[in-house]
């Protein structure tokens, strides 16, 4: 059974990746497919995200990785997948979530939504989360994998001088490179 794993991934969060992994355990394959959303203006191109998430990501036999632009489900028919996979932090994400598996199951009755509860030590964690806190210049060393990290300070970096301390410290670290570095 192949499961689709949509989103922005901008940037890819320790709470994605434990859905992730969770995933990978429970289906044959799983598809984390980067969302291209022409109305958002990402951090990172889809490249770059891509990327990142390649990086974090070697350990996982079953999964793929991929974008695509449109609808979820137009996707899923394409792919072969009969579930989408859907992480839960909090209330309000199950509201909106829900909402979203009815209009995905009046678009494509064939396909289920599978929701997995995010862990508890990541059920604050979004993607939006970890950039306010470096733009303000804190440590996002425990929200993201350190490659991640790196690339996001080095974002940060070039509109606020002050972070360069923060980015040189996360780079003595002997990270991987990143499409960031070319």
């Amino acid at each position: 059974m192949i499961a689709i794993y949509p989103g922005s991934f901008d940037p890819i969060t320790l709470g994605h990746l434990d859905i992730i992994e969770r995933g990978c355990k429970l289906f044959d394959q799983v598809i984390v497919a980067v969302v291209i959303n022409p109305n958002k203006i990402p951090l990172f191109t889809v490249q770059e995200r891509l990327e990142q998430i390649r990086l974090a990501t070697p350990h996982l036999s079953n999964l793929e990785i991929d974008c695509f632009e449109g609808l979820t489900v137009n996707y899923a028919r394409i792919r072969g997948a009969s579930v989408l996979l859907r992480g839960l932090r909090v209330l309000s994400d199950f509201e909106l979530e829900l909402q979203m598996a009815h209009t995905n199951k009046t678009l494509a009755t064939e396909i289920e939504t599978v929701f997995l509860a995010t862990s508890n030590e990541y059920s604050f964690l979004s993607s939006s989360v970890v950039k306010e806190v470096a733009r303000f210049g804190g440590s996002i060393d425990h929200l993201v994998p350190q490659h991640v990290a790196l690339d996001i300070y080095r974002c940060y970096a070039k509109t606020q001088p002050g972070l360069t301390q923060t980015t040189d410290r996360v780079s003595q670290k002997n990270l991987p490179s990143t499409s960031r570095d070319s």
